[in-house]
Parts: structure tokens; C-alpha cells; sequence
């Protein structure tokens, strides 16, 4: 049986990645593959535990990677690595990525410590397409004000903080230039789903 293929969207909050998760499974749908739509923190019982205190209590830099690392050893082992080893497409809505931006970028945790988890972790899984939603902070607030949505620990951050966040994303994306596409999410929503509707065409041709 051939093994899934692993899809994470990255991105800060308010960047509008999660409005295109259900795009891309129809995608891998149509290309006949089955597909499992999870999210991080969460995606487990024991996740969406640790997910509810993780966004509505701040911590220290450290506290907070070492919780989102135990909600996501939890997803590896319960249903990430049993969907890839059925066949099973994964799309994923934030994955280590995101600790390296929110944690190292945004609160100044040394990436060494990430590193450590993320080898105790997955050591030996990386997704094969990652689709980085890059937006200006300042743009994601007004988003999200429009929106009107309450927002959580996260988002109630500072636009320094949103800053240092994009900063460290598209350091990684230009360190793994080969998993990564960046998606422009300031153009219009049609614009958006363009490009990645193009972005996953030219990573599974």
C-alpha cells in the first residue's frame, strides 16, 4: 500500500488559511486518495483538552511548546502516522511550523529546544507540502475586527509579537524552499484559491 501524503497550512492568526482546508481535501479527493482533516493543538481527545488551556491561558515560551508537543505526540501516535501507513492523505491546519514561529519567533524560545522535541516526536516525518498563508499583521487585525470574532490568548497578542511570528515563517520557508509554498493571502479570496489550487498541482503533478 503507498503511504499518504502528509499537507500542513501555516500562517498567522487571521491570515484566512483555514478557509481553504476543505478545498484542498476535495483536491486530494478528486485525485482519488482519502483524506483526514485534523488540526493542531488537537486532532485527539487528549488534545482538545490541552488545546482549550493552551489558547485561553498565556505561559511561559517553554511551558506552552512542551504542552503543544505533548497534544501533538498524542496526534502522531493516535491518528497522523495510522492515517499516512493506511494510504490515508492528511491535511493538517498548523504542525511543527507553527511552534518554531509562535514560540521560538514570536516569545524568543531557543529553536534547539524545538529541535529536541521535534526529534523525540516525529524524527522521521516532515509534511510533503507545507502552504504558508503570509499576511501583514497589521491586515490580519483588521480581518479579524471585521469578523468580529472574540479573540483568544493567542490573538489578543501584541503586533510586535504578530510581527516576530511572520518573521520566523518565512525564515523557515526560505530553509525548506522545496516543502514550503508561499501563498500571498492580502490578494482577493478568488486570488488566493488560485494559487493554491497551482500550489498543489505543481507539488502532486
Amino acid at each position: 500500500m503507498t503511504r499518504g501524503r502528509f499537507i500542513t497550512f501555516e500562517g498567522i492568526d487571521g491570515a484566512g488559511k483555514s478557509s481553504h482546508l476543505d478545498h484542498v481535501c476535495d483536491l486530494v479527493r478528486a485525485a482519488g486518495h482519502r483524506v483526514d482533516k485534523t488540526l493542531e493543538p488537537g486532532g485527539t481527545p487528549f488534545g482538545a483538552r490541552l488545546r482549550e488551556v493552551i489558547l485561553s491561558r498565556p505561559a511561559p515560551a517553554l511551558a506552552e511548546a512542551l504542552a503543544v508537543f505533548a497534544a501533538r505526540a498524542a496526534h502522531m501516535e493516535e491518528r497522523i502516522l495510522p492515517a499516512l501507513d493506511a494510504g490515508t492523505w492528511v491535511v493538517c491546519d498548523r504542525f511543527t511550523d507553527s511552534t518554531y514561529a509562535y514560540q521560538c519567533g514570536g516569545k524568543g524560545l531557543d529553536p534547539a529546544a524545538v529541535r529536541t522535541l521535534e526529534r523525540l516526536v516525529h524524527p522521521c516525518l516532515q509534511p510533503d507540502l507545507t502552504l504558508l498563508f503570509d499576511l501583514d499583521p497589521a491586515v490580519a487585525a483588521e480581518r479579524q475586527l471585521a469578523q468580529g470574532r472574540a479573540p483568544d490568548a493567542f490573538e489578543s497578542r501584541s503586533r510586535e509579537y504578530f510581527t516576530r511570528v511572520r518573521d520566523a515563517y518565512l525564515e523557515r520557508a526560505r530553509e525548506s524552499i522545496t516543502r514550503f509554498r508561499l501563498i500571498d493571502a492580502s490578494q482577493p479570496f478568488e486570488a488566493v484559491r488560485s494559487a493554491v489550487d497551482l500550489a498543489f498541482r505543481s507539488a502532486f503533478p
